[in-house]
């Protein structure tokens, strides 16, 4: 199992539910982080949170649907010289839920590849070479399970794109100790989740940061985040393990 220990992740929608619970959560085992928001504003409460477990902290602040933002974001990331070993690409948008789905905008597709695609790939991009050149990284793409359901047709298609290209790119790295693979956190009561949802945020963890601590050197894998309820991370690890070795 990965020590994350001194290390750097990148937590995209930091500021609430389900990001905000895996950055503690790393942070808690001693990983550095740079939380992500739309504002950094949004993001004091929880970077103060975790300054008080006594690693390093950065925010950054982009607006994920204006790709010009997500570049400056990472240059800012840059900036500060450290090596981004862990990316939870965790941020997510469903821009709304369509009953008369025959009447779907196109903005709804627009906007949510924007967001659940298009920016988590650019993050991919910008990081992998780096990871490669050092030898090791750990990326979790977050997607959905989300199907027949004509009503969320963006957000489930753009779920859908990411998963095929986290796939794609996962077959490059297969045996490497890069490795991408990707986390359905299930139906949580998240903002994004609504009220109704069964699940509590707290079930998807430790399902949403199993990814960055697994080593066995294979990608492309979707991970349900519910499968591993109530466990330590020790023990969904080895729930992994027994199940793919």
């Amino acid at each position: 199992m990965v020590d994350v220990k001194g290390r750097w992740a990148l937590v995209t929608g930091a500021s609430r539910g389900l990001g905000r619970l895996a950055a503690v959560f790393l942070a808690q085992r001693g990983c550095n982080i740079i939380l992500h928001g739309r504002r950094l504003s949004h993001l004091e409460q929880v970077e103060l949170e975790i300054k008080r477990l006594g690693v390093e902290v950065l925010s950054v602040e982009a607006e994920l649907k204006d790709p010009l933002q997500v570049e400056k974001m990472l240059r800012s990331i840059d900036s500060a010289c450290v090596d981004v070993d862990i990316v939870l690409n965790n941020a997510g948008y469903q821009i709304a839920y369509r009953n008369d789905y025959y009447n779907t905008p196109a903005d709804d597709y627009t906007v949510s590849f924007l967001i659940n695609t298009t920016a988590p790939m650019m993050i991919c991009y910008h990081f992998l070479p780096l990871m490669e050149k050092r030898g090791f990284g750990r990326i979790v793409n977050t997607t959905s399970g989300i199907d027949r359901e004509p009503e969320q047709a963006g957000y489930s298609a753009a779920k859908a794109a990411l998963d095929k290209v986290t796939k794609d790119l996962g077959s490059k790295l297969e045996g490497s100790d890069v490795m991408i693979n990707l986390t359905d956190p299930g139906w949580c009561r998240t903002d994004l989740g609504g009220p109704n949802a069964p699940n509590s945020p707290e079930s998807a963890i430790p399902g949403v940061v199993l990814g960055a601590f697994l080593d066995d050197k294979r990608s492309g894998r979707i991970f349900r985040a519910q499968d591993y309820k109530g466990m330590t991370i020790e023990e969904a690890v080895k729930a992994v393990e027994e199940n793919y070795g």
